[in-house]
């Protein structure tokens, strides 16, 4: 008998749920053939900040700011959540991330804000995206872009990959430290990464 996949939603709420003393502890099973997901990376004391990566060229400051990037482009439905940490595992309130990213076809929209936006984190380091899954492009994997920022702190420039992509062996750019946690929904997929901020 097939198990029936659980929502994005209900992914989601499930994974919200873990406090910030939590984030060490695993992640729900998504179904029962489903492996339980460990938070990214694995947070400890001896927890390593999440690494830079580069900007690229088709960044744009100054973007609104929103959480459901759907009605900007057509493509596959993707809920993007995770928290923001300190290296001790303490939650980062009102941290600013901004993301984008190509749109299906791997187009960047370079005249406007389209798959384009910003978001603080809650009381507990909690940010959700909802937006589509990018398209490859050239030499370039499929990838989000997201700049990190504390309050008071230091912008973090970074990338965020999908698993099991044919690409990501042939982008120079790709580094496995930097692969979000991807489980299917039955509306989509739900991905996690949960950003180490260093000071």
């Amino acid at each position: 008998m097939t198990k029936k996949l659980m929502t994005r939603r209900s992914i989601l709420q499930n994974w919200l749920a873990a406090t910030a003393a939590g984030l060490a502890a695993s992640l729900p099973r998504v179904s029962a053939q489903a492996q339980t997901l460990q938070t990214t990376p694995f947070c400890d004391d001896q927890t390593a900040p999440t690494i830079a990566g580069t900007e690229g060229p088709f960044y744009t400051p100054r973007t609104p700011r929103k959480t459901d990037f759907r009605q900007d482009a057509a493509g596959d439905a993707l809920t993007l959540t995770g928290f923001v940490v300190t290296r001790e595992c303490k939650p980062i309130a009102d941290a600013l991330i901004d993301l984008w990213h190509a749109d299906a076809e791997g187009e960047y929209d370079n005249e406007g804000y389209k798959l384009r936006g910003h978001q603080l984190t809650d009381a507990e380091g909690r940010y959700v995206f909802e937006t589509i899954i990018p398209a490859p492009y050239s030499r370039r994997t499929r990838h989000y872009h997201v700049k990190v920022t504390a309050p008071g702190g230091r912008v973090l420039t970074t990338q965020l990959y999908f698993p099991g992509e044919e690409g990501n062996g042939n982008d120079f750019l790709f580094n496995e430290r930097l692969l979000m946690r991807v489980v299917n929904a039955s509306d989509g997929k739900v991905g996690r990464f949960d950003f180490v901020l260093d000071g």
